[in-house]
């Protein structure tokens, strides 16, 4: 018996089990050939979603931490600003384990699917915080709630959305002294003056989830 035919055959002596996600990707991969275009575009999208919401608040976290009034002294906002900027990872390191768990069990696709749904109102709540405890619980558990870091990596788009993150941060936070011809003091974004950047990325997180809707159920 030649070679090929040897390696067709121990491949298809592979055994598949039901309700198992990795049997179904093993069983696309035989029958699809050529690059998953589709998955790797929506997938893309999904790392930079991810990364945004990471990067975001460090261009305003000074600023945010000093209008708390927490901070006694100036040189103390750096010390409360680690608080609030390390709780995203805390709760990702707490939690990135137990998620590639669940996907292993249930699939990737409701692990992405609830991911960019705990950006869209998470992300929302965190710039809407009204004192130092609330900005840090809000982004303890969207780290803790986002389980793509252990489901998928795309290395170009997280580089992407760690670059994009700190200039939507930079350029929309306070924006009713920055662009008072537009916002108004008296605006929702007056009121709250780091809403505007996490409530344009908690859009975009919105529109990946509404197009992650679309992705297989049988290979993710």
């Amino acid at each position: 018996m030649s070679e090929e035919k040897c390696r067709e055959t121990l491949l298809k002596k592979k055994k598949y089990y039901e309700n198992c996600s990795g049997c179904k990707v093993d069983k696309l991969k035989e029958l699809k050939q050529g690059l998953p275009i589709r998955e790797i575009i929506s997938l893309w999208f999904v790392a930079v979603c991810n990364s945004l919401s990471v990067s975001s608040l460090f261009p305003f976290l000074y600023f945010m931490i000093r209008d708390f009034h927490i901070a006694k002294r100036e040189e103390d906002i750096g010390y409360y600003a680690g608080f609030v900027g390390s709780s995203f990872m805390i709760g990702r390191a707490l939690t990135s384990v137990l998620w590639g768990v669940v996907a292993d069990h249930y699939g990737r696709k409701p692990i992405i699917l609830s991911g960019t749904i705990s950006v869209v109102v998470l992300s929302t709540l965190f710039g809407l915080s009204i004192n130092f405890w609330m900005a840090v619980i809000t982004r303890f558990l969207l780290g803790s709630m986002n389980g793509l870091l252990g489901t998928i990596m795309v290395s170009t788009a997280w580089g992407i959305g760690l670059i994009m993150g700190p200039a939507v941060g930079g350029f929309l936070a306070q924006p009713a002294d920055k662009y008072p011809s537009i916002f108004s003091k008296e605006s929702l974004f007056g009121k709250f003056p780091y809403f505007l950047p996490c409530f344009v990325i908690s859009l975009i997180a919105l529109g990946v989830t509404m197009a992650s809707c679309w992705l297989p159920v049988h290979n993710l």
